[in-house]
């Protein structure tokens, strides 16, 4: 059995090391495709574990870029792109490798259903790389993903500049009146003898001025700079929306929405639509309602940079809840265990700490155990700093797999966050939406740590669909709101005291405050990228179309100099192009299992036990869909994600 992998990135060699391993591989190719009896065992397999080395000799590097970003990582990250993307789009269109693949699927009688899903997704993404189209065909798609693959690294790069680049600092205390202690210790500073406060767009400094910040003016100019974030991206949206359209039309599509679908459960864009914008018919009703109370709340016409404020005065007065009286009972490291401890009720597994030393000193790891066996290894770098790309995420490392000699490998994964930075003085204390968070990307991590399948491609999250893959992260964060799984964590970080059980109910009573209207929100987003990417934009064009929707999602309008496509990284610099939707869609399948669980009481629920064993353990292996029928008996039910907001029809 193979150790974990480390996480190291020797910089200065990593461009020549990785022109190499490229090099050693394109010769394998050449000697696997002379084999005359090809077999999935001494052909399919081969490759599949090829493509898994040299993955994991790429994330460290783009790992390290994302949450240590430096001049060097970001210069030796963009050299590698086009070496890698070049590489892949070559053997995606290797028209050779592609019939073999056919051959092995149509006449091979003894493969087991795991490695007939590698043949059938590998069949599939030739097809949708173009392997059976002219040379000059293939020649331009890979010019194509190359220039895609610079412009995302750009995006991105652009949008962590800017938000790296701006402070706003105060002198005057009357402007931080209202702001919560930790957030003002963090914002705190000295300089010449004169104590100031420095706010940031790093996602923890921001929020808690829009949340808590009485001055109406420094809202709309924190809000003004991270709307208005990263102005070059909007060439690159451009650029990007082009070549992705015609990438589509060279591959036979009409349009890069239905090439995006090829490969998810949902089977057409009308299916999509339709699905968003009953959605949208479903929660107006009562998200007028909400804003109608938030209005009468602010005595004055809201504007965008209002709403987080007097949300939270409109909360406190509605549910008596002040979300800065929760932070002292969600210390992180408190949350981190609570969670393992919960964790191991619903599922018997158990975490261990390790003392590997890792890329920054608040970053860590533990070993997951099943059945006093080690199954896998999660690593974790929860804290905002300059360095790191905002936002949270869980990245696989390695996958659960067999390899072509018959050694087994264990799964590896990170969660990346962005909560309040900890010091000798002051802990991490969490908002409950950063818990939230973080049972979110622990639902991403077990689905791929906890993979029982053999073939890397489908192990894990590998494999699984698009419009898929978020199921498990959201039915995990659901239960951040259980009475239940909340005595198991929130202790206050002094006293030591359990959380009340009027806190809990209160927390549990506000979970849906203005929930219909951050439903219209989400909705906005995915109806803007699905649309966006139905037809070819340009220029004024995209503004136009998020207008156009923003006119029906919307109820206080945005600002004209809100452009915050420009900073719309997921689906500019991820993978959620004509693909946002999927977070309402697995929704749907989150919700429904989530309540099947929490109907049977929780801990010792056998829905959770089929959970484990039919959707965690089995990856990619199976389509959700059939992987969904198998645990519940039954299609899922759409009503339960309105039922899960609090939305009635």
């Amino acid at each position: 059995m193979s150790k974990f992998l480390k996480f190291n990135v020797d910089l200065d060699s990593f461009i020549d090391e990785l022109n190499k391993r490229v090099e050693e591989n394109n010769k394998k190719i050449d000697e696997l495709l002379k084999i005359k009896e090809k077999t999935y065992s001494n052909f399919v397999k081969p490759l599949g574990m090829m493509d898994e080395y040299l993955e994991q000799f790429f994330t460290p590097l783009s790992h390290i870029n994302s949450v240590n970003n430096t001049e060097k990582t970001q210069e030796i990250y963009a050299d590698s792109l086009p070496i890698i993307t070049e590489y892949s789009t070559k053997l995606s269109q290797n028209l050779n490798i592609y019939k073999a693949y056919k051959e092995i699927y149509s006449n091979e009688k003894n493969l087991n259903q795991e490695q007939k899903k590698v043949l059938e997704l590998n069949i599939q993404n030739f097809e949708l790389s173009g392997a059976h189209l002219d040379e000059k065909t293939k020649e331009r798609l890979q010019e194509i993903n190359i220039r895609k693959s610079e412009l995302s690294n750009d995006f991105s790069q652009n949008v962590l500049d800017a938000t790296s680049a701006y402070e706003y600092i105060i002198t005057d205390e009357r402007d931080v009146e209202g702001i919560p202690q930790s957030d003002l210790l963090d914002a705190k500073f000295e300089e010449n003898g004169v104590t100031k406060y420095r706010f940031t767009l790093q996602m923890p400094s921001y929020i808690a001025y829009m949340t808590y910040g009485k001055n109406e003016k420094i809202r709309e100019e924190l809000y003004r700079a991270y709307v208005t974030r990263a102005p070059q991206n909007e060439q690159i949206i451009d650029e990007l929306l082009a070549l992705k359209n015609e990438m589509s039309r060279l591959l036979g599509f009409p349009s890069y929405a239905a090439y995006s679908l090829a490969s998810k459960m949902a089977k057409d864009e009308k299916s999509v639509i339709n699905f968003l914008e009953k959605l949208l018919i479903n929660s107006k009703e009562q998200a007028h309602a909400e804003i109608k109370e938030l209005q009468e709340m602010a005595h004055k016409p809201l504007c965008s940079f209002d709403t987080a404020y007097y949300s939270e005065l409109l909360k406190k007065e509605k549910y008596d809840i002040d979300e800065e009286l929760y932070r002292v009972y969600f210390e992180q490291m408190s949350v981190l265990n609570g969670m393992f401890d919960f964790l191991n009720k619903l599922f018997g597994i158990t975490f261990k700490k390790t003392d590997e030393k890792l890329w920054d000193e608040k970053a860590f790891s533990y070993d997951l155990y099943m059945e006093d066996k080690l199954k896998a290894r999660l690593y974790l770098d929860l804290e905002a700093r300059k360095s790191k790309q905002g936002g949270a995420w869980m990245n696989n490392f390695q996958t659960h797999r067999i390899d072509e000699k018959g050694n087994k490998q264990l799964a590896s994964a990170v969660i990346v966050c962005n909560f309040p930075p900890s010091s000798e003085n002051n802990p991490s204390l969490l908002r409950h939406d950063d818990v939230v968070t973080l049972f979110h990307e622990m639902g991403h991590a077990l689905h791929h740590m906890l993979s029982s399948v053999d073939e890397n491609e489908v192990s894990g999250v590998n494999g699984v669909e698009w419009d898929a893959v978020e199921f498990p992260s959201q039915f995990l964060e659901n239960f951040a709101y259980e009475p239940h799984v909340l005595k198991l964590f929130a202790t206050h970080y002094e006293t030591k005291e359990i959380i009340p059980d009027e806190m809990i109910e209160k927390l549990v009573r506000s979970k849906n405050f203005l929930s219909a209207s951050g439903m219209l929100r989400q909705l906005e987003f995915s109806i803007f990228d699905f649309k966006l990417h139905t037809e070819l934009y340009q220029g004024d064009e995209v503004q136009n179309l998020l207008d156009s929707i923003r006119e029906e999602s919307a109820l206080i309008k945005p600002p004209s100099y809100n452009k915050f496509q420009n900073g719309f990284s997921h689906i500019f610099a991820g993978g959620y192009a004509a693909g946002y939707y999927s977070y309402k869609w697995a929704e749907v399948l989150s919700a429904d299992a989530f309540f099947s669980v929490v109907d049977e009481g929780i801990f010792g629920s056998e829905i959770a036990k089929k959970y484990l064993n039919i959707v965690l353990s089995r990856g990619g292996s199976l389509s959700m869909e059939k992987l969904f029928k198998e645990l519940m008996g039954r299609e899922p039910n759409p009503n339960n994600l309105l039922r899960l907001n609090g939305i009635t029809i």
